[in-house]
């Protein structure tokens, strides 16, 4: 008898539902690099260079000289690392900077910098402790793991579908006690469909509740609504009560921030666990995240994202591929599992790194390739990349 975990078995399991991911080392952050296999505590062989076009970092800020050089000033000026929990000695001038540039950029009476939007998610959901959660079908694991760990009961209502939030609302009001707290919880932005929320309906069917709504932006902050995200696009910040967000995507960095009123930040630096029992975001990622942010804000770089958005999407919808979304992430649906993963590694052949996202992340039928664009590709890589498009899809026989 045995009471240990048979991992081996279970690796297995993943490898025969073609679930198994491998790590890979990248040898630098930017719309071209080279790429090895894990070296597994040795020294890394990389390969050709090859074209990017799966980083989150939208806005290609993550080899930015302006960025570097204020990571590099928070770690002289202040330190490598925060040093502890921001209740004890960790709250450092850096984050409170970062916070009042955040706060101000999302319309919100102040803003709280955690070690990730994960922890964000998470630890804020555990603190409302919410009665009922109304959650979209296709938010982001981190806020599944928010409702499971903090929600006394979870609602999903349909993905991108108002009216059906307020069905489920009203369903579950025939029978609630009138102290109940609710929290309806949706992304902007959706990571796999590059969809849109309707927020202003979102927000129009909680207050007929007297619910809350809390808006996660990750792969929206930077890149909408002078740098804030769908919700200021949308001119709803006074009708979104929570405001969440990554700095590990346009922002280039690493982090995440919660805004809002006074009240929800106080209550939060003393109630969210992740944020309480979690050393400080380290200096120079909050440095590199407010000149990120500032740049996202006061210069056209997102515009050259969108230009590059632009001729893609055109590029692959002429030649034949469906892509879904209306955003920066254009999902090219492939529809086969076996194909998607086909295209993907002869995109690999040809230089350019475009992943297969496949059943369970997407529904059966439904597999694509993730492309996700740099402000910072050229004119020349764009072409490489539908060049490689067409070529791999008619290899593949899906054009």
């Amino acid at each position: 008898m045995t009471h240990g975990f048979d991992l081996e078995r279970r690796l297995d399991q993943r490898e025969d539902r073609d679930l198994r991911r491998h790590l890979e080392v990248a040898e630098s952050v930017a719309p071209q690099t080279r790429f090895a296999d894990d070296p597994k505590g040795g020294a890394p062989a990389f390969g050709d260079e090859m074209l990017v076009f799966a980083s989150n970092n939208y806005l290609g800020l993550a080899d930015d000289a302006r960025v570097q050089r204020a990571a590099e000033l928070g770690a002289r000026t202040v330190g490598t690392g925060a040093g502890a929990s921001r209740l004890v000695i960790g709250d450092t001038r850096v984050h409170r900077a970062l916070e009042r540039d955040l706060a101000t950029c999302k319309g919100a009476e102040r803003a709280l910098v955690f070690s990730s939007g994960y922890a964000a998610n998470v630890g804020t959901i555990d603190a409302l402790a919410p009665d009922v959660v109304f959650s979209d079908e296709l938010n982001h694991a981190s806020i599944i793991d928010g409702c499971r760990i903090g929600a006394s009961e979870t609602v999903v209502y349909d993905h991108c579908d108002a009216d059906d939030l307020r069905a489920e609302m009203e369903r579950r009001a025939a029978g609630a006690d009138e102290s109940e707290q609710w929290l309806v919880v949706t992304d902007s932005v959706f990571s796999m469909d590059g969809d849109v929320a309707p927020l202003s309906a979102v927000c129009d069917a909680a207050r007929e509740f007297g619910a809350w709504v809390m808006v996660d932006e990750a792969h929206a902050t930077g890149l909408f609504g002078a740098g804030g995200g769908i919700v200021q696009r949308e001119g709803l910040s006074d009708r979104v009560d929570v405001q969440l967000g990554t700095l590990s995507k346009a922002l280039a960095s690493q982090g995440g921030y919660v805004a809002g009123d006074e009240a929800l930040v106080e209550y939060l630096l003393n109630a969210a666990r992740s944020f309480v029992f979690s050393t400080g975001l380290s200096p120079p990622s909050a440095a590199a995240a407010r000149e990120a942010l500032r740049i996202a804000r006061e210069t056209d770089r997102a515009d050259d994202l969108w230009d590059t958005v632009a001729t893609l999407r055109d590029g692959l919808e002429t030649m034949g591929y469906e892509v879904f979304g209306e955003t920066h992430i254009l999902p090219v649906v492939v529809g086969d599992r076996g194909d998607a993963i086909e295209l993907a590694d002869r995109l690999r052949d040809h230089g350019v790194v475009a992943p297969a996202i496949r059943p369970p992340t997407v529904p059966e039928g439904a597999s694509r390739l993730r492309v996700a664009p740099m402000a910072t590709h050229t004119a020349d890589d764009i072409a490489q990349c539908l060049d490689a498009f067409r070529a791999t899809g008619r290899e593949v026989g899906v054009l």
